[in-house]
C-alpha cells in the first residue's frame, strides 16, 4: 500500500473485450479506416455544336441564301424566272370556273368617261369561244360577274362619227386567292382618238373602214394586262420570302455562337418557308431539320482544376 501522502501514478485501465468477444472467444480485427473510390467522373454537356452540327448550320445558311434568291425572283416583277402574269396564269389553270369577276371603267384620251361603250369579253373554253358583253353606265364603270379564270380578250367598242372603233387587249381574269371564293380584276381602258384609229388600216385592206380597230394582243402576247394588286401580292410574298430567310440566318448564326439546337432546329424550321417557285429552300430544308435531330450532344468531364496545378 502507499504510504499516507503519496501520488499514485495514473495506469489506464485495460481494455476489456465486449459482450460479443466474450461469448465468441474472437476479437473484433482492429485497423485504420480505408476509402476506395469507383473512378466514375461527372460530366456536364458540351456547350459548343457537334461538328455535325456545325456542318448542319453551314448547310442551313446556304439554304437561307436560296430563300433569299427566290424572294428576290418575286420581288423582281419585271424579271425573274417566273413573272406575276405567268404565276397568276398557273394558278388560274386549277381554278374552278365561273369564280371571277372582271369590273373597271372605259375613258377617252382625255380622261372623259365614255358612256354605253360596249365591252366585249371572249375566251377559249375547250376549243369553243364564249363571250359576254355589257355596256358601261353613266360612269363609264362596267363589271362582269361568274367568267372563267385566266386569259380573255377584251374588245372595247365605242361608236361615234358613223364609225365603230375597236380596241382589242389581252387580259388575264385573276382566279381566287387563299380563301376568297371569287377572283377580282380591275382594269381601266382609255381608247385613243378618232385620229389614231383614221391611221389604223383596215382588216379587209380598203383605203376607209366602217370598224376601225387597234389590236394590241400581238404586243400583249407574253404579258397580258391584269389586275395591279395581283402583282403588289406576288411582290409581296417576295418580300416576305426574303425576311424569312434573314431571320433564319440570324438564328443559324446563334446557334453557332452559343451551341443550341434548339435554336439551330428554329433556323432550319424557318427556312423550310422560303419556298419559291421550285421548292428549293423548301425541300433542303425540311431535311437540314430532319438532321438536326440526328446530331448527338457530347458530354464533358467536370474536374476539379486544383488537380492540375
Amino acid at each position: 500500500m502507499a504510504e499516507e501522502g503519496e501520488e499514485i501514478p495514473f495506469e489506464p485501465a485495460e481494455k476489456k473485450d465486449d459482450y460479443i468477444d466474450e461469448l465468441t472467444g474472437l476479437k473484433e480485427p482492429q485497423s485504420s479506416m480505408m476509402f476506395s473510390s469507383s473512378g466514375a467522373v461527372l460530366t456536364i454537356e458540351d456547350p459548343h455544336l457537334h461538328p455535325m452540327g456545325k456542318a448542319i448550320a453551314i448547310f442551313v445558311l446556304f439554304i437561307c441564301m436560296l430563300g433569299f434568291l427566290n424572294g428576290l425572283d418575286y420581288a423582281s416583277a419585271d424579271e425573274g424566272l417566273v413573272r406575276p402574269d405567268e404565276f397568276v396564269y398557273r394558278l388560274s389553270l386549277t381554278a374552278p370556273d365561273e369564280t371571277a369577276t372582271f369590273r373597271g371603267t372605259v375613258s377617252d384620251h382625255t380622261g372623259e368617261f365614255l358612256v354605253n361603250a360596249t365591252v366585249y369579253v371572249s375566251w377559249d373554253e375547250d376549243g369553243i369561244w364564249n363571250y359576254s358583253e355589257v355596256l358601261t353606265d353613266s360612269s363609264g364603270k362596267f363589271e362582269f360577274e361568274r367568267l372563267d379564270p385566266g386569259l380573255a380578250r377584251v374588245d372595247i367598242i365605242v361608236e361615234r362619227d358613223g364609225k365603230r372603233d375597236v380596241l382589242a387587249n389581252r387580259v388575264l381574269l385573276s382566279p381566287p386567292a387563299m380563301i376568297e371564293p371569287i377572283g377580282f380584276t380591275e382594269l381601266d381602258f382609255i381608247v385613243p382618238s378618232q385620229e389614231d384609229f383614221a391611221a389604223a388600216t383596215c382588216s379587209n385592206g380598203a383605203e376607209e373602214c366602217e370598224i376601225r380597230n387597234i389590236d394590241r394582243t400581238v404586243d400583249q402576247m407574253e404579258h397580258p394586262l391584269m389586275d395591279p394588286g395581283a402583282a403588289s401580292v406576288y411582290i409581296t410574298i417576295g418580300f416576305g420570302f426574303m425576311g424569312l430567310a434573314l431571320i433564319a440566318a440570324g438564328f443559324t448564326v446563334w446557334a453557332l455562337k452559343t451551341g443550341s439546337l434548339v435554336v439551330l432546329r428554329t433556323a432550319a424550321g424557318l427556312s423550310f418557308f422560303g419556298m419559291g417557285h421550285y421548292y428549293s429552300a423548301c425541300l433542303f430544308g425540311l431535311v437540314a431539320l430532319g438532321l438536326s435531330f440526328a446530331v448527338p450532344r457530347p458530354r464533358i468531364p467536370l474536374l476539379d482544376k486544383r488537380h492540375d496545378v
